[in-house]
């Protein structure tokens, strides 16, 4: 086994979160036994987003002057009993997290909320979020699931009618608009650990999010 010094110890924790291989893929790639690699990931996760957390900045002043998308995006778990609360999203048809993703109408990102278990549908994860507050006196647009919220949203077809034209030519302009968060959790989602399945432990998961998101920033050059 090749000693594992603490620049290739940091491209590893890297590595896991890029392609979220599973940990003896990792080990023999690196030329160390399992029990390091999850001895490494263990210890040094906490220490590159805490070193990276500077790079993060605050959403009220990054939003200032635009106009804020907001979109949830669905990241899929194993399903590890959690405090008795169903991870199950009946939408999705698994089970997971719900992430609340903020961006500028030109696909900046701007923030990334806690996730909340994936039974709860997007305005209950955006309330539970900072996004409410922080994005307080900024236009804010959402998609259907974001009504009642204050948000700028597409229109419901009316009941037993036609949905009238107006609304259809308002529902298309808002729809395109929705590419600029989509685009946000695109870049998010380069790293393979927020898009393919999650199998490390629910209660870090919280710091997986926040390490990305310093990272996100970290390569836009915040």
């Amino acid at each position: 086994m090749w000693a594992l010094g603490l620049f290739r110890s940091v491209v590893l924790v890297l590595y896991l979160l890029r392609q979220n291989p599973v940990q003896a893929a990792a080990a023999e790639l690196f030329g160390i036994s399992q029990a390091t690699v999850s001895r490494r990931w263990t210890s040094l996760l906490p220490v590159v987003e805490k070193a990276l957390a500077g790079h993060v900045p605050d959403p009220a002043e990054a939003s200032a002057g635009r106009v804020v998308r907001i979109d949830g995006t669905f990241i899929p778990t194993w399903d590890w009993a959690s405090e008795g609360t169903t991870m199950f999203s009946g939408k999705h048809r698994d089970t997971g997290f719900n992430l609340q993703i903020a961006a500028t109408l030109a696909g900046d990102l701007l923030a990334v909320s806690a996730p909340v278990h994936g039974s709860r549908h997007d305005t209950y994860a955006w309330r539970q979020s900072s996004f409410p507050d922080v994005f307080a006196d900024r236009e804010s647009m959402g998609d259907l699931g974001y009504i009642g919220t204050g948000m700028l949203t597409a229109r419901r077809k009316p009941p037993g009618r036609d949905r009238p034209e107006a609304d259809k030519v308002f529902n298309r302009s808002i729809s395109t608009l929705r590419a600029a968060v989509e685009r946000a959790i695109a870049h998010l989602k380069d790293w393979k650990v927020l898009a393919t399945r999650y199998r490390g432990l629910l209660t870090r998961f919280p710091r997986i999010v926040k390490t990305i998101t310093a990272l996100a920033f970290y390569k836009k050059g915040w």
